[in-house]
Order: C-alpha cells, then structure tokens, then sequence
C-alpha cells in the first residue's frame, strides 16, 4: 500500500522553504502536510561557512528520514547522508510516480470510474501486483497479455493509455560472425545462410568486410535479447554447417 507517514531510513523529495543560520526548513513532497528541519550538521560533511552555499529556497532535492514525529507531521532530514547516485534514482521514482498517477486519473475517467474506494482498491492492487503504479503501466505498455486473467472493465483503457505514454527503452545486444568457404560458390552459401536467419525487425546483420557480419539484437529486456541471440545464432551454425562453411561468433564486451 501506499505510504501515508515516511519512516526513518527512508529516501524522500523535499522542496526547501527556509533557509535558516542553523538549518533549512523544507516540505516533503510525496507526504502532504509535513514538514522537515535539516539542521546544519547533516547538510554537508566539513565545516559549513555560508549555508546558503548548500542550500536555496525552492530548491528540490532528496534527504534521509533520521526521525519521525507523526502527532505534528514533522520530521528531522539529512542531506549530507544520500549520495548522488541515490538522489538521481530517487527523483526518477518521484516524477514516474507523478507521471503514473496522472495517467491513472486519465484511465479512470475514460473508464468512467469516479468511486472513490473503487479507485483506491485499484491503486492498492497495483502496488500490491507491481510494486508502484508505475511499474504496471510500464509492464501493460511492454506486455499485450498484461493481467490477462483480470476482467475488470478498466483493463483495456489501462493497457491503452499506459501503451501511448509509457515508452519503453530497448536494448542492444550483439556481436561479430566471421564466415568463410573455400568451396567454389562459397560466397553463395554464405549469402543463402544470412538470407535464412531470422526476418524479425529488431534483429540485423550487417557486412563490415570479409570474412566479418556483425549481428545486433534490440530488444525492451536482456532475457528475451539473449533468447533471440541464442536462437539465431544457433541457426547460422546449422546452416553453416549443412553449406561447409567455417564459422565463429565473438561476443562484444
């Protein structure tokens, strides 16, 4: 379920509303109503001369929960503890949940759906079955069979919207075939090998120079990259092997 009190230990995105001589006071975004004090210690490692220097007004970043008082809705942050790696993730996190909670308004309007438990009872599926809302429009987005078994009326409008606003980076995945005959039409039986290999759109071979093809392989996962390698591959080394034609495969690094 969704969170409705940060705990200590958690990562969050906070805006800064006042910077103070000894600290700023900032609003925790993801949690409406609560504030944060990040005293000058935790701002940054070292001695801090002008705190200002770290910290602006409006400024957005990411902060590390030290202590959560949930009677006044406050708590006490550290920004000197969340490394930049950290910060990048977690504001990627926050503007696809955002994102996703935007497109799941959409999805329920279009559904017609303005029942406010009938929503939250949604919402509370999805993180249950994908972790964030997020996630299950990237995976309807990716996968035709999403939630195939569910009949509920909002499944094709979510598979809809998710498909036209969720776009799903793909891979690249490849290497190097060198192919040669000493045979007299051995130029033939290579090109009749290239021509049986797989006509799938995300699956190329190209020429770079005797004896030498490069094979790339697209795709939106590692694991169904691997399995057309692996297949085709496979399939220039029969071929190869019925046509007497020598051949080796070099993975790239």
């Amino acid at each position: 379920m969704y969170k409705e009190v940060p705990e200590v230990g958690d990562l969050v995105v906070v805006t800064i509303r006042e910077v103070q001589n000894f600290g700023a006071i900032a609003q925790l975004d993801e949690y409406p109503g609560y504030s944060g004090f990040i005293h000058i210690a935790e701002v940054a490692t070292g001695w801090i001369r002008h705190i200002r220097d770290f910290v602006r007004v409006n400024q957005r970043t990411v902060c590390k929960v030290l202590n959560v008082d949930a009677n006044r809705k406050h708590v006490d942050l550290s920004l000197k503890r969340v490394n930049a790696h950290q910060k990048r993730e977690k504001i990627e996190e926050w503007k696809n949940d955002q994102k996703a909670y935007k497109l799941l308004g959409m999805i329920m309007s279009e559904a017609k759906i303005s029942n406010k438990s009938k929503i939250r009872e949604i919402e509370n599926y999805l993180i249950t079955e994908y972790g964030s809302i997020y996630n299950a429009l990237y995976d309807a987005a990716a996968d035709k069979d999403f939630m195939i078994d569910i009949k509920e009326p909002w499944r094709d409008m979510f598979i809809k919207i998710a498909g036209d606003n969720i776009s799903i980076p793909l891979i690249k995945i490849g290497g190097v075939i060198e192919m040669y005959s000493i045979a007299p039409d051995g130029i033939d039986s290579i090109k009749e090998v290239l021509e049986e290999v797989s006509e799938d759109k995300n699956i190329n071979i190209s020429y770079m120079g005797a004896p030498k093809y490069r094979i790339s392989i697209m795709d939106e996962d590692y694991k169904s990259a691997e399995e057309k390698l692996k297949k085709n591959l496979d399939l220039v080394a029969d071929k190869c092997k019925k046509r007497d034609v020598e051949y080796s495969f070099s993975r790239d690094e």
